[in-house]
């Protein structure tokens, strides 16, 4: 069944002008093809990736976080409670008034020890400022690197300046070194997100998030294989020459940074726009192409950029003195399913 279904999806006639065929993308007379195992280098430049980033977060990130101003939180343990971790682990990070009535008779705490031992354990778990902004300082360095990659790639190629060249002589287009290593390291580097989604902040779009990763690294090795390298080449170098400049405004709102983040998001917002609602559309609808509606997506999107500020992430809870709590009870009102409701006028983070 497989062998049928790959057979079906790979024919000539799909894929190949008639009197074209796999055959005449056999490397010959010093020309070079695109072929499927030259993708597995990825892997290991993908572990690579990993721990550059490992490197660079603690040597760069975190001293440049606090060259701008940038600290790392110090939060209130909670104390040590096997009855009431238990309960955090398997039933609830928010216990109902009645589980707190039980949990107080439990440990023998007071109802307010007890709130305050569930919220200074949420925020162990909630990652702080510092985190996103190493993960948004290594995501700026990467895509400001791919830019001037793809920059350096595409420069001297007509089909930069032409989208007519980019299918002119397709498929019998020879690889050059500059597109092979522009290809891999794009593909390394999103096998790498993908490896590490599970340690990054984690948001409420995770599952969405590794859709993204594996489509992503599904179409850039489906354009490598069937030899879409220019317009490969060329829709990854339009997704990159935005992106950095949305990981830096991060980088800047998370550092408190406001009117500076402001700035960089206007002008992002300007790139964006060019870039992906007046430029893209005409790659990916150039008549003379093969598939007219090949393109993929990577981690922007316009409806997802109206804003630097992302919901995704979980809020800052505070935990600063038992008099807070009570000033929360007289701003906020009575408890509900057995804690304060906190008001909204803080900052959404990223």
């Amino acid at each position: 069944m497989l062998a049928w279904l790959s057979e079906t999806f790979w024919q000539e006639r799909l894929w190949f002008p008639e009197g074209l065929g796999w055959e005449d993308l056999e490397d010959r007379d010093g020309r070079v093809y695109a072929k499927a195992q030259d993708l597995w280098v990825a892997l290991p430049l993908a572990l690579g990736f990993l721990a550059i980033r490992q490197i660079f977060e603690r040597t760069i990130a975190t001293p440049l976080a606090s060259l701008l101003g940038l600290k790392e939180i110090v939060r209130l343990e909670a104390a040590p409670n096997p009855t009431l971790e238990s309960f955090y682990c398997k039933t609830s990070k928010w216990p109902a008034q009645g589980s707190v009535d039980s949990l107080c008779k439990s440990v023998g705490y007071t109802e307010r020890q007890v709130q305050r031992w569930f919220r200074r354990r949420r925020n162990q778990d909630r990652p702080n400022l510092l985190k996103k902004f190493r993960e948004a300082s290594w995501r700026f360095t990467c895509y400001l690197f791919a830019f001037i990659a793809g920059l350096a790639a595409l420069i001297d190629k007509p089909w930069l300046y032409d989208l007519e060249e980019m299918w002119k002589g397709f498929p019998t287009l020879t690889v050059l070194p500059s597109q092979y290593w522009y290809y891999m390291l794009e593909l390394s580097f999103y096998a790498s997100l993908l490896f590490s989604v599970a340690s990054d902040v984690k948001r409420k779009d995770f599952r969405e998030q590794i859709v993204h990763h594996v489509a992503t690294i599904m179409l850039i090795s489906f354009s490598w294989c069937v030899n879409y390298i220019r317009a490969g080449t060329l829709i990854m170098f339009l997704h990159d020459s935005a992106d950095y400049l949305l990981e830096s405004a991060k980088m800047f709102n998370y550092a408190g940074w406001k009117k500076t983040c402001n700035y960089i998001f206007i002008v992002f917002a300007a790139i964006f726009i060019v870039s992906r609602l007046v430029i893209f559309p005409f790659c990916a609808c150039t008549s003379s192409g093969p598939f007219s509606s090949f393109a993929w997506h990577s981690d922007s999107s316009p409806a997802m950029y109206e804003t630097v500020e992302d919901e995704r992430s979980d809020k800052e809870e505070t935990d600063d003195s038992a008099e807070e709590e009570e000033g929360d009870l007289k701003k906020n009102g009575p408890v509900q399913n057995g804690h304060v409701t906190h008001n909204n006028n803080h900052c959404k983070t990223e």
